[in-house]
């Protein structure tokens, strides 16, 4: 498990690092180095193999080490000194040492063994695969139960008879056991297709192939003839017989690109409609056959669907028993959709007693039930981790801590992934965008899954049922991490644990010696209570304690013992107290209350992500401000008396998310955040102010904003002209803006002049244009009129108005923008829906069916 290392790597190249203030390291002394430098070309090694013999080892090895440094840092920062010097040499981490040298011999003599033997396993395997082929293709389409490919066979039908004449890659993607070689075995031998081309030809590549057995199996289609040349002469044979002719050939099971780069010369475009069909459940492999054309996602079944099959599998033309319906829909339903787990599940109940009690046994864990009667659904599971690269396979693990059916932020997992130091960049892309490359490839991997968007773009993230049982085995096997449901919870030196808490916590208490080594600790399920420190109090190496499911009436000050934390989460009725900055590792921390010393802040100069209520800031004399180079996310609001905010902003130079609130401020002030380059998301609460003078008379801040900013929301803001433009003239990125119970001044008014009027007008000039705009909120504005037309937001694609009471209409010129999908109205006027809808129906009318109107409640 070279992903062991990684950890490792991490906590070493931290002390190493020539930029960080908290360690002196000896320069006579290079052990470090020396420590890091194995472990990284350990690391390298078996990152290019896919050896596992050595797991168990290197685990061990890995987690001595990280045990005895860590601890030393520990020890060192509980002792009260903000400076050390490491000098760290102890007869055990010269083992490790000794121990890692070992282990790299090892590996190359392994590796080497591997490569001399490869080819015949890979031989083994294919010929394995050409007898299961074969099965294939002697079985009948029409004796295998198939159920909710309809509509999937009808678009790929058309895809591969329609006119094009170019040749055309079809890829159809979907997750393991989702039923894609199934899909492309019915449509390969549909009477249509077969009709429709000349020349059929199917193969199936695997993870491990072998180019002249898939060639081979190719010529055997379209010749008939058993063909002995080289892989070269074979690739040439097979180019020669296809050219000229319409052919079909379906590539089954591909997982890499390499594969295709070898193969893609040797199908000619004859320009005569040919198709070339892949199966993957590999995203990216898809798109790099052809980025051209959109890929067939194949979906999990409905919950009618699959009692549908699964009843077909059971009963075949028979009714189904009455007692049996209840408990057989429930099972079917358990199955998530997957076809594999409802053929596994059909196998089993078709063998069973037909009653209830029997059903029944079966369906309190379905999941459970599917892995010890078939090995085989979780070795087909297994070959999509097995070839996940090592970096991300805990990242692929951690999915195991959150329960069933589980909706995750995807924001909190980079955070957790960052904390855990699983995460390494290439000093180009911070932590955390590399982190999000790679939540992006296991979507289109299709291990996670995407629950729920937010502006277009993944939100939330879980993972199927099936993918997350066979997910707690691995983390079992490779002691990963301990998920535990239920109040009796039972350590066992877990390197991470997980909590439901739902039912409690009652016997935690009495576990303490066997988790002085654990470094997470995840609670998950909602649970007011006093901090279970008799159970977490040997917890001195934790880097991970979320507690955000949990509420406290007083934030827990024994969290301050925790100095190696990375990622706190905690939610309580007390404000943050001092000593907050003892925990000077912290990455990530999140809480709903305050800071009662606001200063400390500055102190935390790992700090990467923070989510409280919000920092107050006062003076910059009382802030004692010192440069966050590694925070990217923080909320502020502004003290009464501060005169303005360049010691704050100056602090923050790398900031990508900020959120400012100037409640009740009394002075006016001029906002420059055109340094902060970094900034992508910008929140601004209540930019006006109350004169002191003139109680009523509200002022405007002048606000100079950073170039790329992407998300921009104004809430209780004054809104004026010149505020308006300087959106259009810079922020030439913004994708998404909100505006919530903003003001619209005219230049010749006060905002208590335009209060007391009863008309405000939004007028977008011809020449301000939000020309990558594609989600415009406004909510609960007294806006009366707005004036615009297409060519001001030419690539918007929702427009939301909410509790916009007294707008008159939505301006004509919005339904000729081109990109536009939706207009959502909510609770407002008569004239304004109506204007909606005719927008809707001119649309209609010039054949844009796929325009949508959602109006609810009306004025």
């Amino acid at each position: 498990m070279a992903y062991n290392l990684r950890t490792l790597i991490t906590i070493l190249e931290g002390i190493l690092d020539p930029d960080q203030p908290r360690w002196i390291v000896d320069e006579h002394n290079p052990h470090l180095q020396s420590l890091l430098d194995k472990a990284t070309s350990l690391q390298q090694l078996l990152d290019k193999s896919s050896l596992t013999k050595l797991d168990t080892q290197i685990r061990e090895v890995a987690h001595r080490a990280e045990d005895i440094i860590e601890s030393h840092m520990v020890h060192h920062m509980l002792s009260g000194s903000d400076c050390v010097r490491f000098t760290l040499s102890t007869p055990d981490l010269q083992q490790v040492t000794r121990d890692l040298d070992s282990l790299m011999e090892q590996a190359e003599k392994l590796m080497e063994m591997e490569d001399k033997k490869m080819p015949r396993e890979v031989d083994s395997a294919v010929e394995q695969v050409k007898v299961v082929d074969k099965k294939m293709q002697s079985s009948s389409s029409s004796s295998s139960v198939v159920v909710g490919i309809d509509e999937d066979l009808m678009q790929l039908k058309d895809r591969l008879t329609r006119m094009e004449k170019k040749l055309e890659i079809v890829p159809v993607v979907g997750m393991g056991g989702i039923g894609k070689t199934t899909l492309a075995r019915k449509l390969y031998e549909d009477p249509l297709i077969v009709d429709h081309f000349a020349y059929r030809a199917w193969t199936t590549v695997s993870q491990d192939y072998n180019m002249r057995q898939i060639l081979k199996s190719l010529l055997r289609c379209i010749t008939g003839n058993e063909c002995d040349e080289h892989t070269d002469e074979l690739k040439v044979m097979l180019h020669k017989n296809l050219y000229g002719r319409k052919y079909l050939i379906v590539l089954d099971d591909i997982w890499n690109t390499k594969f295709w780069d070898e193969m893609r010369m040797y199908f000619p475009d004859n320009n005569n409609g040919s198709r070339i069909v892949i199966t993957t459940r590999e995203s990216d492999v898809a798109n790099y056959a052809d980025s051209s054309r959109s890929q067939h996602q194949v979906q999990l079944l409905s919950e009618s669907e699959s009692w549908n099959l699964l009843h077909q599998l059971v009963f075949g033309e028979e009714e189904c028993p009455p007692v049996l319906q209840e408990i057989g829909r429930k099972i079917a339903k358990d199955c998530r959709g997957l076809p594999l787990a409802i053929s596994v599940m059909g196998g089993m109940l078709s063998k069973m007693d037909r009653s209830e009690e029997a059903w029944q046994k079966i369906g309190d864990d379905v999941i459970a039930a599917i892995g010890e009667s078939n090995v085989q659904c979780y070795s087909i599971l297994s070959l999509s981790y097995n070839h996940l690269p090592n970096h991300m396979k805990p990242c692929f693990l951690y999915m195991g801590a959150f329960p069933e059916d589980f909706k995750i932020k995807g924001s909190k997992l980079v955070s957790l992934w960052v904390a855990e130091g699983f995460v390494k960049s290439n000093g180009e892309r911070s932590l955390e965008e590399e982190a999000e490359d790679w939540l992006k490839s296991l979507v289109e991997r299709n291990l996670f899954m995407v629950r729920e968007y937010k502006y277009g773009k993944p939100k939330s993230y879980s993972m199927h049922d099936m993918l997350r049982a066979l997910c707690i085995r691995k983390c079992e096997e490779g002691k990963f991490l301990y998920a535990k449901n239920g109040p009796k919870v039972t350590f066992s030196n877990s390197r991470r644990v997980s909590l439901d808490i739902s039912n409690g916590m009652d016997d935690v208490n009495g576990s303490t010696e066997s988790v002085s080594l654990t470094r997470s600790v995840i609670c998950i399920g909602y649970e007011r209570s006093e901090f279970p420190y008799g159970a977490f109090s040997t917890l001195r190496l934790l880097r991970v304690l979320d507690f955000t499911d949990m509420w406290f009436d007083e934030f827990p000050t024994e969290i301050f013992e925790f100095v190696n934390l990375r990622y706190l989460g905690v939610y309580c009725k007390s404000n943050i107290p001092r000593g907050i900055s003892r925990l000077w590792n912290l990455h990530t921390l999140i809480s709903n209350r305050h800071f009662d010393v606001p200063c400390e802040l500055w102190r935390l100069s790992e700090l990467r992500n923070l989510k409280l209520l919000g920092i107050e800031l006062l003076l910059d004399e009382e802030m004692n401000y010192s440069v966050l180079k590694k925070l990217q996310m923080i909320s502020v609001y502004v003290a009464k008396d501060a005169t303005n905010l360049d010691g704050f902003l100056e602090s923050i130079p790398n900031i990508k998310m900020l959120e400012i609130d100037y409640f009740l401020h009394v002075t006016s002030m001029v906002i420059d955040l055109s340094h902060l380059r970094k900034l992508e998301i910008l929140r601004c609460y209540n930019l006006r102010y109350i004169s002191p003078t003139e109680h009523h008379l509200c002022c405007l801040f002048k606000v100079m904003f950073p170039c790329n900013i992407k998300k921009l929301h104004l809430f209780g803001c004054g809104l004026h002209l010149e505020m308006l433009r300087s959106l259009t003239s810079t922020l030439h990125k913004l994708e998404v803006l909100r505006l919530y119970q903003c003001t619209f001044i005219s230049e010749e008014k006060t905002c208590e002049e335009e209060e007391n009027t009863s008309e405000e007008v939004w007028k977008v000039a011809e020449e301000d244009v939000l020309c990558s705009l594609q989600f415009l909120y406004l909510e609960r504005l007294r806006l009366v009129r707005w004036i615009a037309d297409e060519a001001n937001f030419p690539r918007l694609r929702h427009l939301r108005v909410h509790r916009c009471y007294h707008l008159e209409e939505i301006p004509s010129g919005i339904g000729e923008i081109p990109t536009l999908q939706l207009i959502e109205l909510e609770e407002c006027t008569e004239s304004a829906v109506a204007s909606a809808e005719r927008i809707v129906e001119e649309q209609s009318e010039n054949g844009n069916e796929d325009f949508k109107l959602r109006i609810t409640g009306v004025l």
